[in-house]
C-alpha cells in the first residue's frame, strides 16, 4: 500500500499547485475495484492494436467512463530512494443505455416494475472492457481492464462505481495523453492530456538540525541544471548559485538563508528543455523571521528614507516620538497615521524640520518589526525635549498635550506627570517661540520644547529633599539614643510600703538600694521625704505613679502586716481609714487610687505584689491583690526580679549572677531585723 509523503509546492508548467505525493513499492501496474465490482487488468504491446477500427456503437447497456481523474505518485523499487514518477487514474463508470427484450414480456415489465432493468436478460451481469491509451512520445503504453457490474446495480444513467488504476510511469518534462475506450463502444471517447514536471524536487527537513534537505529525484547519469534565486518583483531572477550537475542529487540548505522568496529553478540539459520553478519556503515562519532579521532602513538625507529587504514584503510606518530615559518610542498617529510601504521605495514624510528623537517604525500584521532613529547620527544625540501636540478645530480653537509614556497629558494639567508639573512654563515657552516647530497642518502642529532650564530647578528641589532626609535621619538617631540611653538605666519601678517600724523601713531601703544595682531605676518614699513634705503623700503618689506608668514603669506593693491592716481597712470603710494614719505616710494615701485599679480590672500589667519570708505569708495577703503575681522574698526573688525587668528589658543571660547580691543583701537584712528567738510562744514585734 501507498504511504503519505511530503507535501510539495510543485510547478506544472505556470500554475503552481500542491500536491500530496505518495510512495508505493512494486513493479507491477495493478487494478482496484470499488465495493460490488469486479476487474481484472492485462497489459502488452498488441492491446494498442484494438482502440483501432470503426465499431458501431452497441444497443444495449455499456459502461461509459464518466470521469477521470489524474494523480502524480512516486512507484519505488527494491530500495527506497530508487523511485520513477508514475501516473495514477481514478475513473468513474456509470451506465448509459437499456436492455433489449422481447416485445411479450413489456408487459410483464409494466406490471412488476419493482424488478427494474435488474431482471432483464435473465439477470445477466453487465460486462465491459475499458481500454485505457498513454500517449507519451517516444513511448507509449496501453492497459486493458476488464470490469463486470452486477445486474442489480445496472441503472441507466446512474454511476456503477469506479475503478483506480496504479500507475503509469511517465518521462519528465513532457506530455501524457490518455484515451479509454469500451468495448463493446458508446457514443464518446473521453480524453485526458496531463503535463508533467522537468524535474522533481521536494524538501525533507535534515536529521537533528534546523536545515532543510533539498532532493532531486532525477536518474541516475541524467545532467541537470540547477539555479537559487530570489523571486523580487523590482529586479528580474538572478541567481545567487547555480550549477549543472549529473542526478540525482541531494542538497541541505542552511535554515539561515531561508528567505520566503528563495525559489529553485531546475531543467534537464536538453535543447529547449522546459524550466521547473519551485518556491517552498513561502509560508516557513523561520523564513519569515529571517527576512525581518535581514530587513534595513536606510537613511536619505535630508528627511527621506526607504526599507530594503531581499523579498517582497506588506509592512506600515509611521514616525514615533523616543524621549531620553530608555521609555518606548511614542507613535505619532493619528496625527501622522501608517503608511503601507514596499521594498525600495522613496518614503518621505511631510516634516518641517528633523529632530534626533524623531525614529520610525515598521509593523507587519500589528506586529513591531524594526525602529531605529535614523536621523540620530545626523542630528546629534536624543535631546531632553518634549513634544506637543497641537489640536486645531473649528473657529481657532486650539488644544494642547504633551506625548508621555502613558499618552498624551493635556496641557495645563494637574497630573503628576513630568509634563504637567511644568505645564504653564511650556505653554509660556510655546508662545514665546522658544519651540521649535517639526510639523504643520490645517488640523495641527508638533513643537519640540527643551527641558534643560528645569534641570536646575529640580536638582534644587532633590537637594532640599537630601537636606530634608539627612536632617530626619539625625533626628531618627537621636532618639534612638536616647532609647538606648533609658534602656540601659533599667525600667521604673515605684515601691510603696507601709511604714510598721524601724526595721520594716531599714528592710524596705536595703532592697531598694539592691535593686538599683541591677539596674532598675527604682523610686521610694524614703529618699523623697522633702518632696513628700512639700506636696503631700497624695499629690507626690500621683505624680510618681503617672511618670511611671507613662514609661513603660511598674508600681511594687510590697505588703507588711500593716499594710495587710490598712487594705482590710479600706475595703470595709473606706472613707474612715485615711484620719487614722499619720499625715507622710504615702502608702495609706495611695489606697485611693491603688484600689480602684484593682477593684476595675486595670491592675495586672502595671503592680507587683510582694512580702517578706519572715514579715508575712503569701496567704495573708487580701485576695483583691492577688489578681496580680505576689512573691515572696528572697525565696522567690528570681522570679520577681524577672517580674521587674519585663519583656522589653535587656536580656544578659546572667540571671544567677544579677540575683545573688539582692538575696544576700536581704537575707542579711531579714537576720538583723529579726534575730534568732529564745524559746518558743514569744512576740516577734
Amino acid at each position: 500500500m501507498p504511504v503519505p509523503w511530503l507535501l510539495l509546492t510543485l510547478a506544472l508548467g505556470r500554475s503552481p499547485r500542491v500536491l500530496s505525493l505518495e510512495r508505493g513499492v512494486g513493479l507491477q501496474s495493478t487494478a482496484h475495484c470499488s465495493a460490488g465490482l469486479s476487474c481484472r487488468l492485462w497489459d502488452g504491446e498488441g492491446l494498442c492494436l484494438l482502440g483501432t477500427g470503426t465499431v458501431e456503437p452497441a444497443p444495449g447497456p455499456v459502461l461509459e467512463p464518466s470521469r477521470l481523474q489524474t494523480e502524480l505518485v512516486l512507484r519505488c523499487h527494491e530500495e527506497e530512494a530508487d523511485c520513477d514518477l508514475c501516473l495514477r487514474m481514478d475513473i468513474h463508470l456509470a451506465v448509459h443505455g437499456h436492455w433489449e427484450e422481447p416485445e411479450d414480456k413489456e408487459l410483464e415489465g409494466a406490471a412488476n416494475p419493482e424488478a427494474g432493468e435488474a431482471g432483464k436478460a435473465g439477470n445477466a451481469a453487465l460486462q465491459s472492457h475499458l481500454l485505457l491509451s498513454f500517449q507519451d512520445h517516444p513511448s507509449a503504453g496501453c492497459f486493458l481492464l476488464e470490469v463486470q457490474v452486477p445486474a442489480s446495480r445496472v441503472r441507466s444513467g446512474l454511476s456503477a462505481g469506479s475503478v483506480m488504476f496504479d500507475c503509469f510511469e511517465a518521462a519528465l518534462g513532457g506530455e501524457v495523453q490518455i484515451w479509454s475506450y469500451t468495448q463493446p463502444r458508446y457514443q464518446k471517447e473521453p480524453n485526458l492530456t496531463q503535463a508533467m514536471p522537468a524535474a522533481l524536487p521536494w524538501l525533507s527537513p535534515s536529521a537533528d538540525s534546523k536545515d532543510r534537505r533539498l532532493v532531486l529525484d532525477i536518474s541516475e547519469g541524467q545532467h541537470f541544471g540547477i539555479s537559487l534565486y530570489w523571486d523580487q518583483d523590482w529586479a528580474p531572477p538572478e541567481p545567487k548559485w547555480q550549477a549543472n550537475l549529473t542526478g540525482p542529487q541531494n542538497f541541505t540548505l542552511n535554515h539561515r538563508v531561508l528567505v520566503p522568496c528563495l525559489c529553485v529553478q531546475v531543467w534537464l540539459l536538453e535543447l529547449d528543455a522546459k524550466r521547473t520553478n519551485h518556491c517552498p519556503f513561502q509560508k516557513d515562519p523561520r523564513a519569515h523571521w529571517n527576512l525581518w532579521r535581514a530587513a534595513q532602513l536606510q537613511l536619505l538625507p535630508p528627511l527621506g528614507w526607504r526599507l530594503v529587504a531581499p523579498c517582497p514584503l506588506f509592512a506600515e510606518v509611521v514616525l514615533c516620538w523616543r524621549a531620553p530615559g530608555g521609555t518606548p518610542c511614542q507613535p505619532l498617529v493619528p496625527q501622522l497615521s501608517w503608511k503601507n510601504i514596499t521594498v525600495k521605495e522613496l518614503l518621505r514624510f511631510p516634516l518641517l524640520k528633523g529632530h534626533p528623537n524623531l525614529c520610525v517604525q515598521v509593523s507587519n500584521w500589528e506586529k513591531l518589526q524594526l525602529e531605529d532613529c535614523l536621523w540620530a547620527d545626523s542630528l546629534g544625540p536624543p535631546k531632553d525635549d518634549v513634544l506637543l501636540v497641537e489640536k486645531r478645530g473649528s473657529q481657532d480653537n486650539r488644544s494642547f498635550c504633551a506625548l508621555e509614556a502613558s499618552g498624551c497629558t493635556p496641557l495645563p494639567s494637574r497630573t503628576s506627570t513630568r509634563a504637567a508639573r511644568h505645564g504653564e512654563q511650556l505653554l509660556w515657552d510655546l508662545q514665546s517661540g522658544l519651540c521649535e516647530q517639526l510639523w504643520n497642518d490645517t488640523l495641527g502642529a508638533l513643537w519640540a520644547c527643551s527641558m534643560d532650564k528645569y534641570i536646575h530647578k529640580r536638582w534644587v528641589l532633590v537637594w532640599l529633599a537630601c537636606l530634608l532626609t539627612a536632617a530626619t535621619l539625625l533626628l531618627l538617631l537621636l532618639l534612638k539614643k536616647n532609647q538606648v540611653k533609658e534602656a540601659t538605666r533599667g525600667r521604673r519601678a515605684l515601691l510603696l510600703y507601709s511604714p510598721d517600724n524601724a526595721s520594716c523601713e531599714r528592710l524596705v531601703g536595703v532592697l531598694a538600694s539592691a535593686l538599683c544595682r541591677l539596674p532598675l531605676r527604682v523610686t521610694v518614699d524614703l529618699w523623697s521625704r522633702r518632696e513628700l513634705s512639700t506636696q503631700g503623700p497624695l499629690a507626690w503618689f500621683h505624680s510618681q505613679r503617672r511618670q511611671t506608668l507613662q514609661e513603660g514603669g511598674v508600681v511594687v506593693l510590697l505588703f507588711s502586716p500593716g499594710a495587710v491592716a490598712l487594705c482590710s481597712e479600706w475595703l470595709q470603710d473606706a472613707a474612715s481609714a485615711p484620719g487614722a494614719h499619720t499625715p507622710n505616710d504615702a502608702f495609706a494615701a495611695s489606697l485611693s487610687c491603688v484600689l480602684p485599679d484593682f477593684l476595675q480590672g486595670r491592675a495586672p500589667g502595671r503592680y507587683v505584689g510582694a512580702c517578706f519570708d519572715r514579715l508575712l505569708p503569701v496567704a495573708a495577703v487580701p485576695a483583691l491583690f492577688r489578681s496580680v503575681p505576689i512573691y515572696s522574698l528572697p525565696a522567690q526573688l528570681p522570679d520577681f526580679l524577672e517580674a521587674l525587668r519585663g519583656s522589653d528589658g535587656p536580656r544578659t543571660g546572667r540571671r544567677r549572677e544579677r540575683t545573688e547580691p539582692v538575696a544576700r543583701a536581704l537575707q542579711h537584712a531579714l537576720d538583723s531585723c529579726f534575730p534568732p528567738l529564745a524559746g518558743p510562744g514569744l512576740d516577734r514585734r
